[in-house]
């Protein structure tokens, strides 16, 4: 494909929707997790009542439970995609500015209430935001698509943290809340003027169908234990490496936090700029080429860290390792997530979406023990080298399924055929 076609296929409409929309998705997360965390900090609350509030995340990990229920009911304004999008983007907003009004008090239990209801809000909201770049981006749009998201989702991240706690020191946190509460107008007003996707089908016809219909539809597929594994494993190797990172540079290199958190802050504007890259090359290399190579060069990313080892306390080594290890992790994400949208069928986006997305998950969460064994086992060094090793079955799943995901590829672009740009 030409690099003007390549342009002409990428600038439009349904891809600029995406960074708006990738921000309205971020924004509520630091909120109800880390700043949320900060200001309970600052309040003077214990580190008992301040760990009881990491279950407010919860809803992102169980979002697949009521998933089928955003797929099978249609609101009865801006169809079955946007008119979800506009309750749950309005819901995070009021409930945002609900805990500013109430902060933390002498009840910080209502405080907690409040965050997990922004946190379901928050969670069905990526549910549908998922389901809907997914219906609406074209085959060749999609690793752009996801990138410029991604690079959407990273800003509102690094604003709700790093700039909530400066805004707090200036404004106070109520203020802080309120105004970025009052941020969340940006999604609604994106939703309002957003395309519609095209659906080739409607939506199920029960709630059973939409339970049922997802998992009988995905399971009927040949091969689809191989793709499964391949959802688990592509990224593991990553999440391996990730786990006990900070950990590492602290404590096992003796760098200082604040030396840390200036190279994480370099690292996150690396990973936009590799999610970018790795969007435009798959316009031209294609899905299974480039999650080959974006694989290839993520594992050998991880022995970046293995080098800074042997270095010692390097600063050329810390910001070399991690600037090339968020690079090649952000052209991985966008390889992986338009993966996951081509094995989505259309009639159950939603459903499918948050299921795969969730057995991706598998290796950040339960990563963590089993990395900490290991350095004990065999020292720092050792250890990212085996994260390379297990990173290595992911890619070979892929050139092993090649043709299969040729063929899902290619089943999802005839479900797409009658669809005109919009």
């Amino acid at each position: 494909m030409k690099t003007s076609s390549i342009i002409q296929t990428l600038a439009n409409r349904r891809i600029g929707i995406m960074l708006p929309l990738g921000f309205a998705s971020g924004l509520p997360l630091a909120l109800t997790s880390g700043t949320l965390q900060a200001w309970l900090t600052v309040a003077g609350f214990d580190l008992k009542t301040i760990g009881i509030f990491t279950l407010v995340g919860l809803p992102y990990a169980l979002k697949f439970l009521w998933a089928p229920l955003m797929d099978r009911v249609v609101p009865p304004w801006l169809g079955r995609r946007r008119g979800w999008m506009l309750m749950m983007q309005l819901g995070v907003a009021l409930g945002l500015a609900a805990m500013a009004v109430t902060g933390p008090g002498d009840r910080p239990e209502i405080l907690g209430m409040l965050a997990l209801v922004v946190a379901f809000f928050s969670a069905s909201l990526d549910i549908v935001f998922d389901a809907y770049r997914t219906d609406l981006l074209l085959r060749p749009e999609r690793g752009f698509g996801a990138a410029v998201w991604v690079n959407g989702y990273r800003c509102a991240l690094l604003l709700a943290s790093a700039g909530a706690l400066l805004l707090a020191d200036h404004i106070g946190w109520q203020n802080t809340y309120l105004l970025l509460a009052a941020l969340m107008a940006i999604g609604v007003i994106t939703i309002l003027v957003s395309p519609e996707p095209h659906e080739p089908t409607v939506a199920p016809a029960s709630l059973a169908e939409a339970v049922g219909g997802p998992l009988k539809e995905l399971f009927a597929r040949p091969g689809v234990l191989g793709l499964l594994a391949l959802i688990v494993l592509y990224k593991v190797g990553d999440a391996v490496a990730a786990s006990l990172q900070t950990a590492f540079l602290i404590g096992g290199m003796g760098f200082s936090v604040s030396e840390v958190g200036y190279v994480k802050g370099l690292g996150l504007v690396a990973t936009l700029i590799g999610a970018l890259a790795g969007g435009v090359a798959m316009a031209k290399l294609g899905m299974v080429r480039s999650l080959l190579l974006f694989g290839v060069l993520q594992a050998v990313s991880n022995l970046g860290f293995m080098w800074l080892a042997w270095m010692g306390k390097s600063y050329a080594a810390l910001t070399t390792s991690i600037l090339v290890e968020n690079v090649t992790g952000g052209m991985g994400t966008a390889a992986f997530v338009a993966l996951i949208m081509s094995l989505c069928d259309h009639r159950y986006t939603a459903t499918q979406f948050a299921l795969l997305s969730s057995l991706e998950a598998l290796g950040r969460v339960f990563s963590g023990r089993p990395s900490a064994a290991l350095v004990e086992l065999v020292g720092w060094a050792q250890f990212f080298f085996w994260s390379f090793l297990i990173a290595l079955p992911g890619i070979w799943l892929v050139w092993a399924l090649r043709v299969q995901l040729h063929q899902e590829a290619g089943r999802d672009a005839q479900a797409r055929a009658g669809s005109a740009d919009l």
